[in-house]
């Protein structure tokens, strides 16, 4: 009974089949000294329908004078060679189509990445570079969302015909211990002038356990963290008069924090209270572009449509003629501006505390637009055209936050802060224009 059986497994002399014993396993193994043929031209390694190349050829076509101005070349002085403003241009709205908001992050794809090393084209780029060019050129920035709009404008993406607003809070910088009241401000204050001043001291007795490179560095936290709590003392009066102007009886003392002075406690979208910026988008209904920015450090949406509407008219030249946005966007003065205007508005009325008064109802001290904004909001074609609203600006939002790198932010400073969401913006801007010409 012995020997091997139809499928050629060893038997012994009852019958049974015996495992054949375990090999060597099989690998493929490195090997590093074979000849490979790798294409060295960086224009080769990228396909030609990229979206790096697109963004490329849409910058340029961008006027980037503004950009250039900073880095102008001052007659026979010596100075090394300052890297492309189109390059970094590029590289940032790149890498915002991407998801990438991050400086070094950005700084180790520029070594590793095709697309990203084919826009810079062999020039060296290194993560302090490319933070203080994100958040060093806010003008320059304002004027390209300007721009690229025009550009929308031409291919008849933007219509202004009807424009959504909505803010949405993105996390600051900051902690929330950072917050302190006057007195301790104060104490934080000297014992921040008196660390700059020990600093001082221990650079000029030429420190042996640190570097000149340590030390330069010692110095600048201790000169910022200065510098921020100082600040945070000229903020101070700001927050205390928002506080007061809420009405209450009882006014709690006011708080600003040492690490973000500008930041403020708001309430977020999980319903808790942590140090944030109002970021505020609008954007045109039928194109699904960004046509205005804004950040404020106010809490709330209401009295934000003002200067929304004035920015939108600096950039276009021209106002809306319907204006989406939700209930916390209802005040009164805000809606009688913009009737003055000719702008039909679409804001939910807000419920009065008592249920038996219609608020749809005229009041006797409204205005002609107010009045009018009450009987339009209780027709059934007000409540079918608001529906547009969410379906424009909230995608807008959410995209800007899952897909552009929106989200906790990582820089201080309203200025900065803003820089980013200009970067936001004008990117989905750019993206919305590829798409488009992609459609036709």
């Amino acid at each position: 009974m012995g020997g091997r059986d139809l499928f050629g497994a060893g038997a012994d002399e009852f019958g049974a089949v015996k495992p054949e014993q375990d090999g060597d396993p099989r690998l493929m193994e490195a090997e590093r000294r074979q000849v490979q043929l790798i294409p060295r031209c960086l224009d080769d390694v990228l396909p030609e329908d990229h979206r790096a190349r697109a963004i490329w050829d849409v910058v340029g076509t961008l006027d980037l004078a503004r950009f250039y101005s900073a880095i102008a070349a001052r007659g026979s002085q010596p100075g090394r060679p300052a890297t492309d403003p189109k390059i970094l241009v590029a590289l940032w709205l790149f890498a915002t189509s991407e998801g990438i908001g991050h400086a070094r992050e950005l700084a180790r794809l520029c070594e590793r990445d095709d697309a990203y090393r084919w826009i810079c084209g062999g020039v060296s780029v290194n993560h302090h570079g490319l933070s203080d060019f994100r958040v060093g050129n806010a003008e320059a920035l304002d004027d390209l969302m300007t721009q690229v709009l025009a550009v929308l404008y031409k291919a008849n993406i933007v219509r202004l015909k009807r424009v959504a607003q909505d803010g949405t809070r993105l996390r600051a910088s900051a902690g929330a211990a950072s917050f302190r009241r006057a007195k301790t401000l104060d104490e934080c204050l000297a014992s921040a002038r008196a660390h700059v001043e020990r600093v001082k001291r221990e650079a000029e007795s030429l420190n042996p356990q640190r570097t000149a490179k340590q030390q330069a560095a010692a110095e600048r936290a201790a000169r910022e963290h200065h510098q921020r709590v100082a600040q945070a003392l000229k903020e101070l009066p700001k927050a205390q008069a928002v506080k007061r102007n809420r009405g209450k009886e009882k006014v709690c003392e006011a708080r600003v924090s040492t690490t973000d002075p500008e930041a403020r406690v708001m309430k977020m979208g999980d319903g808790g209270f942590r140090p944030a910026y109002n970021v505020q988008f609008a954007a045109d209904v039928d194109g699904r572009a960004i046509v205005g920015v804004s950040v404020t450090t106010n809490g709330t949406d209401k009295g934000q449509t003002a200067p929304m509407l004035e920015q939108i008219e600096r950039r276009t030249g021209q106002l809306p003629e319907v204006y989406l946005a939700d209930g916390g966007y209802a005040k009164v003065g805000d809606i009688e501006a913009m009737h003055e205007k000719g702008i039909t508005s679409y804001v939910p009325v807000p419920k009065p505390r008592n249920k038996d008064i219609d608020p749809h109802e005229p009041k006797a001290n409204d205005g002609p637009g107010t009045a009018a904004w009450r009987e339009r909001m209780a027709t059934d074609e007000s409540k079918q055209e608001y529906r547009a609203r969410a379906a424009t600006i909230e995608t807008v939002n959410a995209d800007l936050k899952t897909w552009r790198g929106l989200g906790p932010l990582v820089v201080r400073g309203s200025t900065k802060v803003l820089s980013v969401a200009l970067w936001a913006a004008v990117t989905y801007n750019v993206l919305r224009l590829l798409a488009g010409a992609n459609a036709a």
